[in-house]
């Protein structure tokens, strides 16, 4: 039934260039379903002289006023991040972030409780979300994280205070970039 409701929306793609990349934010007239980070760059390519901002490569004609909150969001975190938590979030049309699943209420606890330039190990945030013995499950919401960067997955980090894995693995040196791009911004 949810991937049925979920299909009758109308989507729209819009396509932005950061420092990490292409990204691409997928939503609807009720909020923002998707947000995924391409990696079409090569790391050596990620250097301090990246551009600090987010140019977005298609048209906003047309596009739902959460999906433009969200592009105004995002262009915010590479250019101004501390300004971040004054901006309001877009809302968020995705079946993990609705209801009352495990998922759903770590994603949502790490979103309200873990802020610009912090972290929390993956036993904290477990214990957060009232279940202390589900560090596994909390891994399992982080890689079901739909909207990273806005619910900022990046920011869940071992209990030996190793950054651990980013995107199954695949963007560990993007976790290593946002988490010092966060550091550094934040000194400012």
């Amino acid at each position: 039934m949810k991937k049925q409701r979920e299909s009758q929306c109308t989507q729209k793609t819009i396509s932005l260039l950061s420092p990490l990349g292409t990204i691409q934010v997928s939503g609807c007239e009720n909020g923002v379903h998707t947000i995924q980070i391409l990696m079409d760059v090569a790391p050596a390519e990620r250097s301090s002289e990246a551009p600090l901002s987010c140019v977005v490569n298609d048209s906003l004609a047309e596009t739902s006023p959460e999906l433009q909150r969200c592009v105004e969001w995002l262009q915010a975190y590479f250019s101004e991040p501390q300004t971040t938590g004054s901006l309001p979030l877009p809302a968020f049309h995705h079946p993990a972030l609705q209801g009352d699943a495990f998922t759903s209420r770590v994603l949502q606890v790490l979103l309200k409780g873990v802020k610009f330039g912090e972290t929390v190990s993956y036993k904290r945030l477990a214990e957060m979300a009232g279940n202390p013995r589900a560090v596994r499950a909390v891994g399992g919401a982080m890689r079901r994280n739909p909207v990273p960067l806005l619910i900022p997955c990046h920011r869940v980090i071992s209990s030996n205070g190793q950054s651990g894995p980013y995107m199954s693995g695949k963007g560990d040196h993007l976790k290593q970039w946002l988490l010092t791009h966060e550091r550094q911004r934040g000194e400012e």
